[in-house]
């Protein structure tokens, strides 16, 4: 009986590890987060599509990120072709994905309605699907931010001007000035803002804003502006009236409080504070309509605070995917420039050439040793034989060749006591990459090196 007993118990115990054994494995795997689309929001009058990304590590209380894709893209494009979903799941924000249903994909950024806070259009639908993720995901209202991509980043800059109330920063990418775009259609493209050719005063630029929600008198959000030099789609001088608007906008001066060169060929200027500022903006050399490139995002999800930094400014030394590019050591094919010896102690150059087969780029800083601010600087050079500049930033090269003089552009044109501004270009040349020589700043000579 007792065998029996015991046989009995060895049976059933049996039993029970294997049926223990199936319900594991029966069970559900954990799955990755996914895309998904929302349908039934709420308000939808441009009648676009919500796509939603919550990472599996979301926050409790989790900010949110509106990520606006460019003409013929999606959202779920702009999701998988986008670093924003993989910093999602490293910080625990979600990710709103809107996806527009307008010709070629477009959003509109050029009707009365787009212009208008609370207007008719698309900028409504992306405010209702925000206030859905507040309702249903515990959203924190106090922790909205938009990015986008070309169409996206004309967008960036309308929902800023169409709704400070909602969001607290963005970050455009190859964007336009709020209004820039205008037809008064909803389908309209304007030529003129796309090649370029549209300059405002600050002033202007700003009342722009200010008229898309009159009688508002709360905080403005930051801002933080992307564009490549040689867009040839939205035409890199969008970049500095940009600028101009939102330093209007926010009230601080259009003179950077700091500049530098990161990772080679990035030109960073910072408005209102070096540090925090509320302008932030990136001029990415040679670069055409491509952005963001890898490790833009993240710089993105950094001034917005969503890596838990409180928002602001990488410095070179931290700024993700970025090295400092001051120094001759910070890339294998940078080269100094040469000391020409003498010159003034008013004024020092110096400079960084990175070469290939047969371009370079060349990135120069102008130090005002002076006791007094420079407001409007020429600064005169001559490059070597067989070079010739094909594209500039942050300043107008003329000529192309041989003694050359480069002339600050509307944004940077004051340089204060002990401050600097940096300017660079890209040049062909025919096997001679040296650094140009006899640097002179509104025709004093400069130290170099």
């Amino acid at each position: 009986m007792k065998k029996r007993t015991r046989a009995l118990a060895a049976v059933l115990s049996a039993a029970v590890s294997a049926a223990f054994g199936l319900l594991i494995a029966l069970a559900p795997a954990a799955h990755a987060a996914s895309l998904v689309q929302i349908t039934n929001f709420g308000s939808n009058p441009g009648n676009s599509k919500m796509y939603l990304y919550v990472p599996n590590s979301v926050q409790a209380h989790p900010a949110i990120l509106v990520a606006a894709h460019y003409c013929t893209g999606t959202g779920p494009a702009f999701y998988s072709g986008t670093e924003f979903a993989s910093l999602a799941d490293k910080y625990g924000f979600i990710v709103i994905y809107p996806d527009a249903n307008r010709s070629g994909q477009c959003w509109d950024v050029s009707s009365d309605a787009a212009l208008s806070h609370n207007g008719n259009s698309d900028p409504a639908d992306i405010v209702s699907m925000v206030q859905y993720v507040e309702q249903h995901n515990n959203g924190d209202s106090s922790r909205v931010y938009f990015t986008g991509a070309s169409s996206g980043g004309m967008l960036t800059d309308v929902m800023l001007g169409d709704y400070p109330d909602v969001f607290k920063a963005g970050a455009a990418f190859m964007g336009v000035p709020f209004h820039c775009f205008y037809t008064g259609t909803v389908d309209g493209w304007n030529s003129a803002c796309a090649q370029g050719q549209v300059s405002n005063t600050p002033q202007a630029w700003g009342d722009y804003v200010r008229n898309a929600y009159p009688g508002y008198s709360g905080a403005r959000p930051r801002m933080q502006l992307w564009h490549g030099t040689a867009d040839t789609t939205l035409n890199y001088n969008n970049f500095g009236e940009e600028i101009k608007q939102w330093t209007n906008v926010l009230g601080v001066s259009q003179t950077p409080s700091s500049t530098s060169v990161v990772n080679g060929s990035w030109t960073h200027t910072t408005y209102g504070s070096a540090t925090s500022p509320v302008v932030d903006a990136y001029s990415i050399a040679g670069v055409g309509h491509s952005l963001p490139l890898s490790g833009m995002a993240a710089i993105a999800i950094h001034f917005f605070g969503l890596d838990g930094s409180g928002g602001g400014t990488p410095s070179p030394s931290t700024s993700p995917s970025q090295s400092p590019s001051t120094s001759p050591s910070a890339s294998p094919s940078a080269s100094p420039s040469q000391s020409g010896g003498g010159g003034s102690g008013a004024c020092h150059v110096s400079d960084t050439v990175s070469a290939w087969n047969t371009g370079l780029t060349e990135n120069i800083t102008i130090t005002n040793n002076s006791t007094s601010a420079i407001n409007g600087w020429r600064l005169g050079f001559t490059l070597p034989s067989g070079q010739t500049v094909v594209s500039a930033w942050n300043a107008t090269i003329s000529p192309s060749s041989g003694a050359v003089t480069a002339t600050n552009v509307s944004y940077n044109a004051s340089i204060p006591a002990g401050g600097n501004t940096s300017f660079g270009f890209q040049a062909n040349h025919t096997g001679n990459a040296a650094a140009p020589t006899g640097f002179t700043l509104n025709g004093t000579a400069c130290s170099v090196g």
